[in-house]
């Protein structure tokens, strides 16, 4: 088990070496062997990978390699977890879905609290309770157009104005390993070069002329290396309805690390309020005022956001209307601000353009970009680079 470990790993495009995994093996024959999975999981970790930024692959390569193994185990019938807790999954036509009463932001809060003090037992495919896989605004696993989701994943809909519940993101990997250099080579539309800094490569023309007017006495003359001075300010979606695009966002991610010397990069879920953060791991802890980054960057820099914009669009409109804390300002007012700053600024979408035109919220931000929301793909991001250039 341990040797195909080791040669998964290794498939998975981590540089495990042999000596690191006979060293994994004597630690597992001394008095510290781990006696559990999770335990395993962090020895593992701990003596096979050297760089923190690899933690993401190991995490999904681990993932994978278990759940292969736990294919191969016959554990025995067992009951399965989602029937203890969803035990109803309903399916609404399109026009079931249309007949559902939808509430406003203020009134949606209220019911929600009268229901909260009235309700006393479990519930699920209801239209009324707090439950699950009904049409009640209030629950998860079921659908509704302007729902509260509580205590369980979405099903899909991204439909829901709040939720409650403690919800942990993690950072964008920039060291994903590209199939194809398409976009790289979009991105670097996104240039400008200048000669700054230091002295430190041979310049052969005019090398060349100085040993001439020298009479032939060499004169070796130095110059600044070529470097693409663009500055690029991103600001990434994460999380959410966003989980469906991850790897296409890490793609573009890496690419953009590694086209662009001067890149700052800040989080946001849904719609950029008050607050943004530069680790998803810390963003309760070290957020940064919105109002610094548009202070702190001047308009030299380029501005991209990258998201699917799907989302309530009470997030976009509302004060109170972000779908994780009490905003005393609209995402439409940041939006603003951060289009007077950078007007030329660009909004790449993940999500196919097909399905723009179904979500509200979309439209919306789509209009306070002023039509500047390109698709990542190669197409899109070439158009949107040569916006940027302009």
């Amino acid at each position: 088990m341990l040797i195909r470990f080791f040669y998964f790993l290794r498939q998975q495009q981590l540089r495990v070496s042999i000596q690191e995994f006979i060293t994994l093996i004597e630690s597992l024959c001394s008095t510290a062997a781990p006696i559990s999975i999770d335990e395993f999981y962090y020895l593992a970790r701990l003596v096979l990978i050297k760089d923190e930024s690899l933690f993401d692959k190991y995490d999904r390569a681990f993932t994978q390699f278990y759940g292969l193994l736990s294919k191969e185990i016959a554990d025995g019938n067992t009951i399965p977890a989602d029937w203890l807790v969803k035990t109803l999954e309903r399916q609404l036509s399109d026009e079931q879905k249309a007949a559902l009463k939808k509430h406003d932001l203020a009134d949606l809060i209220e019911l929600f609290k009268k229901t909260l003090a009235e309700q006393n037992e479990r519930h699920a495919g209801g239209s009324k309770w707090v439950g699950t896989g009904g049409s009640s605004p209030f629950g998860h696993g079921g659908y509704h157009p302007q729902g509260i989701r509580v205590g369980g994943p979405s099903k899909g809909n991204y439909t829901g104005v709040k939720v409650w519940e403690k919800r942990e993101f993690k950072d964008y990997d920039d060291q994903v390993e590209l199939g194809t250099r398409n976009f790289k080579m979009a991105l670097r539309r996104l240039r400008r070069f200048a000669r700054e800094g230091a002295a430190t490569e041979l310049d052969l023309p005019e090398t060349i002329h100085s040993t001439a007017q020298h009479a032939g006495l060499l004169d070796i003359k130095m110059r600044p290396e070529r470097r693409n001075t663009i500055k690029v300010l991103m600001l990434l979606d994460v999380g959410g309805s966003m989980d469906s695009h991850i790897r296409q966002v890490e793609e573009l991610f890496s690419a953009a690390r590694s086209e662009f010397k001067h890149l700052e990069v800040f989080y946001f879920h849904n719609c950029p309020y008050e607050w943004l953060w530069p680790s998803n791991r810390r963003r309760f802890d070290e957020r940064i005022a919105t109002t610094e980054v548009l202070s702190k960057y001047n308009e030299d820099w380029r501005l991209i956001f990258v998201g699917d914009a799907t989302m309530s669009p009470f997030e976009i409109t509302h004060l109170g209307g972000s779908v994780e804390h009490n905003n005393t300002e609209s995402g439409a007012e940041w939006l603003q601000r951060f289009m007077e700053k950078w007007p030329k600024a660009v909004w790449l979408n993940p999500s196919k353009p097909e399905r723009w035109m179904y979500h509200q919220s979309v439209y919306l931000v789509r209009e306070l970009v002023k039509d500047h929301m390109y698709p990542v793909s190669v197409h899109g991001l070439e158009s949107a680079m040569l916006h940027l250039t302009k």
